[in-house]
């Protein structure tokens, strides 16, 4: 082989070494320039998001067959957590904790939540919510927020949906009602916070979301949150049996880690994230690079062979 033909070889695997280089970094690059504020953090941080009921008296389990995904811990005006496994109930993904370093951690990240949350301009007031399709907003009433038949949450393609219903005292949702969260996805977050008050959530109820309540949370039988949290600051969680609460969401919620996301925390103050479409842009984005990438490698030896013939001719 002539030196002209080896320099020919080693530039032809320059050029595709380079080529490979530059694929492989494209993804990369784009992942960095849209990754999030590294100061921001989750609105539920790990100790709190562990939990799927933390009650700030204790929590009391009654009945049989209750369904928990996550912890379940008592912390910190009282620590029991009171009920049999598995007789009243079974337990997946997590641990009963009675006090506790972590429960102690988790009650100070919910105050904070709680604060940031409150801390965001009243929104549309829906007392009533039976009927209604709402879209990703701030839902607030001064006084009570009641659910009689159907609530449908809408995110409009955004996989990064929020929603916060702030509720001046009580929640109350009527047996047999429903609570429905679609067209979103893995970065959404459903939060109904109650700064001053409880909620009851009637028997057969179906649910979707986070509870922050500063008092107490009663479920009446088979009500089902199994994407979601029940967490009180200084009254207890009652289940009354049967009921079906945790952190295993599925469908288009999977990964949404009991719908707790759609914004960050920054000093006390939340920002929604971004709108992602579903499916979220980084997964068709990085897709994109690596086809654009690949058809550039596909092109660039066709052009090389053309002038080889040219010179030759």
């Amino acid at each position: 082989m002539t030196k002209n033909e080896l320099k020919g070889v080693s530039m032809k695997l320059m050029r595709r070494a380079g080529m490979f280089l530059l694929c492989a970094a494209a993804p990369a690059v784009i992942q960095i320039t849209t990754a999030p504020n590294a100061s921001a953090g989750p609105i539920l941080p790990s100790e709190l998001a562990s939990f799927a009921i933390l009650g700030g008296a204790g929590v009391a389990i009654n009945g049989t067959g209750s369904v928990i995904t996550g912890s379940v811990g008592g912390c910190c005006n009282a620590t029991a957590v009171t009920g049999v496994i598995p007789t009243n109930f079974t337990i997946s993904g997590g641990t009963v904790q009675m006090g506790g370093a972590t429960a102690t951690l988790a009650q100070g990240e919910l105050s904070t939540a709680i604060t940031a949350l409150s801390g965001l301009a009243p929104g549309t007031p829906d007392p009533l919510l039976g009927g209604l399709t709402l879209g990703p907003g701030v839902y607030s009433s001064s006084s009570t927020m009641g659910l009689t038949g159907t609530l449908n949450l809408d995110g409009g393609g955004n996989a990064n949906a929020l929603w916060v219903f702030l509720v001046g005292s009580s929640l109350t949702t009527a047996s047999s009602s429903v609570v429905n969260v679609f067209n979103t996805g893995a970065g959404a977050g459903v939060y109904w916070v109650m700064g001053a008050g409880s909620a009851t959530l009637g028997s057969n109820s179906t649910f979707q979301g986070n509870i922050l309540a500063n008092q107490s949370i009663t479920l009446g039988t088979n009500v089902t949150d199994p994407c979601g949290r029940l967490l009180t600051q200084v009254a207890s969680v009652t289940l009354a049996g049967t009921d079906t609460i945790g952190i295993g969401c599925s469908g288009i919620l999977a990964g949404s880690n009991g719908l707790s996301g759609g914004g960050t925390i920054t000093g006390g103050v939340i920002t929604p994230l971004p709108f992602a479409p579903v499916p979220e842009p980084g997964t068709v984005v990085l897709l994109g690079a690596g086809i654009a990438c690949l058809v550039a490698r596909r092109l660039r030896p066709t052009r090389g062979r053309q002038r080889d013939l040219a010179s030759k001719a």
